[in-house]
């Protein structure tokens, strides 16, 4: 089938790159979110992205028009009747997210691929009992959506091999690089990502400086951010809830989530996205 028209779920921080780079590459896009002030947020956002493209020299004036009229914003579920393609970014909640698809199951044309941007959650256990199971496929991107090529597909058990190509497809016209990722949570990147940062903030509870942490990692190991940077700039909060998903779905030590993150995040304490975190970002 020929995507043309593609639903976004979620107006938030993902969503909003999501429906940013569609746009951007020639798709049509409704996105919908239950807040109305939320969707003109997300779409002042879109526009204010795309006019600094235009300032920056990357494209020109009629491209950001283009991108900028595809854009479409709703708060009503019906609205998705006409799109091809879905893909739900909401909050990352195994509850939510089986609620979502189980609306939409009812409201979209049967052929309509349902892909999810969860970063550790299991696709089989999402698709739960719904009935387009063959049609429900993990697309998880990466923040900032625009900037990063990334994108790990993963299949459930019921998923067709069809729904993965029309998936790999979508990604690479959205100019990413797809990857193929096995249905454990996690995936690739946060399987092997999240446990690293997990035992740097350790070293931080021994005494280590975080600045410390992120200079060595970056001249040892020539990575262009380091662990504490890095966790920052997730959010500390979504860092938790992936760390404990992980931990739960593995029941293995090294993803058992610190103490020290734990009451950072009780504390208030969320990185870049408040100001407050490894680092004071307040200055």
């Amino acid at each position: 089938m020929e995507v043309k028209k593609i639903g976004i779920l979620g107006a938030g921080l993902m969503g909003t790159g999501i429906a940013q780079t569609a746009a951007q590459s020639g798709f049509d896009v409704l996105l919908k979110d239950v807040s109305r002030e939320l969707l003109r947020k997300s779409l002042d956002e879109i526009k204010s992205r795309i006019n600094r493209l235009v300032e920056k020299g990357n494209i020109d004036a009629f491209q950001a028009d283009d991108a900028i009229k595809r854009v479409k914003i709703t708060v009503d579920s019906n609205d998705f009747i006409e799109i091809d393609y879905l893909i739900e970014a909401v909050t990352e909640d195994l509850k939510l997210k089986r609620e979502v698809f189980g609306e939409f199951d009812k409201i979209c044309q049967n052929d309509v691929v349902f892909a999810t941007n969860t970063s550790c959650l299991m696709i089989t256990e999402i698709a739960g009992t719904i009935s387009r199971a063959d049609k429900i496929v993990g697309m998880h991107f990466f923040y900032p959506v625009p900037l990063m090529k990334l994108v790990e597909i993963t299949p459930g058990f019921n998923t067709s091999e069809e729904t993965v190509q029309i998936a790999k497809a979508v990604a690479e016209k959205l100019s990413k690089v797809p990857v193929l990722a096995k249905d454990t949570p996690g995936f690739i990147v946060n399987r092997l990502l999240v446990p690293f940062i997990n035992e740097a903030i350790k070293l931080v509870e021994e005494g280590v400086k975080p600045e410390d942490i992120d200079t060595a990692l970056k001249l040892g190991a020539n990575l262009p951010m380091g662990p504490m940077e890095l966790a920052d700039f997730i959010s500390l909060d979504g860092l938790l809830n992936s760390i404990t998903t992980l931990y739960n779905g593995l029941q293995d030590e090294k993803y058992k989530p610190r103490l020290l993150l734990k009451k950072m995040v009780q504390a208030g304490m969320l990185g870049r996205k408040n100001k407050k975190g490894f680092y004071n970002y307040e200055k």
